[in-house]
């Protein structure tokens, strides 16, 4: 297909075939219904919340401030067929510019992905990312669409009850940088009104009450239930788990399973799950009897060393293509064998993908 948009330079339009013949795909943006557009003087006034000006401004600024929240609180953004981006890092003859973090949210619908078990934690991990070190590169389209995504995570774990730890953790890690951003460093260095992301400070702060005070109520099972199973069959659904909170958590249901928790060789196959030999023999760890102390050696070593991780599904880079996407989703690859061609990229990677 020529290049047939309103700049040469652009990637063109997009067509679909249908009965009648060829016809152009428009997208179009969506505004999601809110409910703080009507925003009083008196509620901006209270709590001190003014306490930037003075005066006869305060009117004013009330007024700024109803424009922002009205723009940053509108939740449009366009809609893309294509799951998938092209990772550009420089200009070539055929393209100019290159891919940037926020064009990467727009494009990737990490919106559809959150509902998705598979990669909930996944985009919760990567997210986390974001909000310790790449906020600053947030453009204000792709700002808009990292907390609309946000705000889908708080509330299916609100409802759902899924992962409320690393969603906390998140929440924790992102109002760090802020207040640190918006209030410790004097000004904003983030793009946009500071008056915005103020707001959002507060919004996060909600957030983590609400989860704070998530009470996850007892499942009334009629069937068979995990106390039911034999011994053994506990045990190994332990061994199973990679994550050492998640084994702590459990054992503090019943005492059956806090004597299984604390399985010295369900220990040690999590420290080889992680960690290396050669981390062993610098972080060794031995309890009065001489004998390793597994538990704590896994938590000796997690303060040197990063753990390993393990996600259900990730995104994949095709090294052929320079495409970055969703497996499930697919992309258009012109190589003779595709599956070669794939690497799975973690969340660092991922971060590491779009700095330049």
């Amino acid at each position: 297909m020529p290049f047939l948009g309103k700049d040469w330079r652009s990637p063109g339009w997009s067509w679909t075939k249908t009965e009648h013949g060829w016809k152009r795909i428009i997208f179009y943006g969506h505004e999601l219904e809110d409910s703080n557009r009507e925003i009083h003087l008196k509620e901006l006034c209270s709590d001190n919340k003014e306490n930037l000006f003075v005066g006869d401004v305060c009117e004013l600024a009330t007024t700024k401030r109803k424009k922002d929240l009205y723009n940053n609180n509108t939740k449009s953004q366009f809609v893309f067929t294509d799951k998938w981006i092209y990772v550009q890092k420089g200009s070539t003859k055929e393209r100019h510019g290159y891919c940037t973090l926020g064009e990467a949210l727009n494009r990737l619908d990490f919106s559809s992905a959150i509902q998705d078990l598979r990669r909930f934690n996944y985009v919760a991990k990567l997210f986390q990312l974001i909000a310790r070190s790449q906020l600053t590169s947030l453009s204000g389209a792709a700002q808009k669409n990292y907390f609309n995504i946000l705000e889908k995570i708080v509330r299916k774990v609100l409802d759902d009850h899924y992962n409320p730890r690393l969603v906390k953790d998140l929440l924790h890690d992102l109002s760090s940088t802020l207040h640190s951003l918006t209030i410790h460093v004097g000004r904003c260095v983030l793009v946009g009104n500071v008056n915005i992301w103020l707001c959002r400070l507060e919004t996060i702060h909600e957030w983590k009450h609400q989860l704070n005070n998530l009470q996850i109520p007892k499942q009334i099972c009629s069937g068979m239930s995990f106390n039911d199973l034999p011994l053994h069959m506990q045990n190994k659904i332990l061994c199973e788990l990679s994550d050492a909170y998640d084994i702590i958590n459990l054992g503090q249901a019943t005492p059956t399973l806090h004597s299984l928790s604390e399985n010295r060789i369900l220990w040690k196959k999590l420290c080889h799950f992680h960690f290396s030999d050669k981390q062993f023999c610098r972080k060794l760890v031995l309890s009065k009897s001489e004998s390793v102390d597994w538990k704590l050696m896994y938590f000796t070593l997690k303060k040197h060393y990063p753990v390993r991780e393990q996600y259900g599904d990730t995104l994949h880079f095709c090294k052929h293509c320079s495409i970055l996407f969703w497996k499930d989703c697919g992309h258009p690859c012109s190589a003779n064998n595709p599956d070669s061609c794939l690497m799975p990229i973690s969340p660092q990677h991922f971060i590491d993908l779009f700095k330049f």
